[in-house]
């Protein structure tokens, strides 16, 4: 499966962003989550929607953020509000279809203070 995301930027404190993530199909996903990495960190679990629709987020984002998908549009988003600076990262569109995982090419982005 194929991911494409879009939707990053540079935003200031406090604002909103919404990222989307094409998938060339979701024939077979078992699950699908957004994940980002900042600079000089590891590559950590945003948010996570199963494929029954069950939902589960990070403790730091709970409450702010909200994971979502069409299935006729084959997208899944990720609605972020009062973004804070430490929000900044890559974010990435994940994919699993056991056994394997797949990514996106990742989106910016960042928060200014």
């Amino acid at each position: 499966v194929h991911l494409v995301e879009s939707g990053g930027g540079l935003v200031q404190a406090g604002e909103s962003l919404r990222l989307s993530c094409a998938a060339s199909s979701i024939f077979s996903i078992d699950s699908m989550a957004w994940y980002r990495q900042a600079p000089g960190k590891q590559r950590e679990l945003v948010a996570i929607i199963t494929s029954g629709g069950t939902t589960n987020y990070a403790d730091h984002v709970k409450g702010r953020f909200t994971i979502s998908r069409d299935t006729a549009k084959n997208t899944l988003y990720l609605q972020m509000l009062n973004l804070k600076p430490e929000d900044t990262a890559v974010y990435y569109c994940s994919a699993l279809i056991n056994p394997r995982r797949y990514w996106g090419q990742g989106t910016q982005v960042t928060v200014s203070s």
